[in-house]
């Protein structure tokens, strides 16, 4: 547990230096993304970026598994 809160840490720490530069990537804005705007309100649903994101978080995160069990 201790090992999974470090590394945890330390990923929320880079993600935080990185954040300038990773504000600029086209994330929210990509074809796919579904938003929808009447006179009175805004619905906006980010389908293509949270599958593209899911898909870069469950190959990290299963390459990370096999380095973890060793």
């Amino acid at each position: 547990m201790q090992k999974l809160l470090i590394i945890l840490g330390l990923a929320l720490l880079l993600l935080g230096f990185a954040w300038p530069w990773l504000k600029e990537l086209p994330l929210g804005r990509l074809p796919g993304d579904i938003a929808i705007e009447g006179k009175h309100f805004r619905i906006y649903f980010p389908l293509t970026t949270m599958l593209l994101v899911s898909l870069v978080l469950s190959l990290l995160l299963s390459a990370l598994s096999g380095w973890w069990r060793r």
